[in-house]
């Protein structure tokens, strides 16, 4: 069994019990409008925010035509708690507005056409592939980027080399699974200042790249 392999398999059995992200949950429901907001909503916030404005959000309207005829007032009050409201609410009024215009309604399913809509970026594309159209994509966020990092995985600057860097080396079996799992792992052992590594369960195949205190 390779590196990835062990450091998966170990990873999958310590959040097994655990919720997964909010995002990944409204997936479940196989309604890729709501992945998408749910994903819009979840940026620069804590995933209990995320759930608390989606499930606000969806009780009043969860599809482009009905979120187009909110007033955006009423749009901000909705999705208060997940911060940042003001931006958010107008880039889900134009996120909708696109979506019901050009593509009658339906979220594109190809990256290429996602990220032509304003607000819609990289990770925001491969989260709604991934998890809404269950496409092998690797949607990369600050923990899927800082960790790889500091395990050694990989050598990279940015969430896009992250991507790309760990297309070549991460079995395909694994790119399903990997965001929801690193996203666990990088909130409750794997922080990104002073990590748990005395509780970590894959201390030992962690080269602890740029950790300089840890708990």
């Amino acid at each position: 069994m390779n590196k990835f392999n062990k450091v998966i398999y170990i990873l999958e059995k310590e959040f097994k019990k655990y919720n997964k992200p909010t995002v990944r949950r409204t997936s479940a429901k196989k309604d890729p409008f709501k992945t998408l907001i749910a994903c819009l909503l979840s940026l620069r916030t804590q995933d209990k925010n995320t759930e608390k404005a989606s499930k606000t959000l969806f009780k009043v309207a969860d599809t482009p035509k009905e979120i187009i005829k909110l007033p955006i007032k009423k749009l901000e009050k909705l999705i208060y708690s997940s911060g940042y409201y003001h931006n958010k609410a107008k880039t889900i009024k134009h996120v909708s507005k696109v979506i019901l215009e050009k593509y009658k309604g339906k979220v594109p399913s190809n990256f290429d056409d996602l990220i032509k809509i304003k607000g819609i970026g990289r990770k925001t594309a491969n989260i709604v592939l991934s998890f809404a159209f269950n496409k092998l994509v690797l949607p990369i966020d600050v923990h899927c980027h800082r960790i790889p990092n500091r395990l050694g995985w990989v050598k990279t600057k940015n969430p896009e080399q992250t991507e790309f860097a760990l297309m070549k080396i991460l079995p395909k079996k694994h790119w399903r699974e990997f965001n929801s799992l690193f996203i666990l792992f990088g909130k409750n052992i794997c922080t990104p200042i002073n990590p748990f590594c005395s509780k970590c369960p894959i201390r030992k195949y962690c080269k602890r790249i740029e950790i300089k205190k840890s708990r």
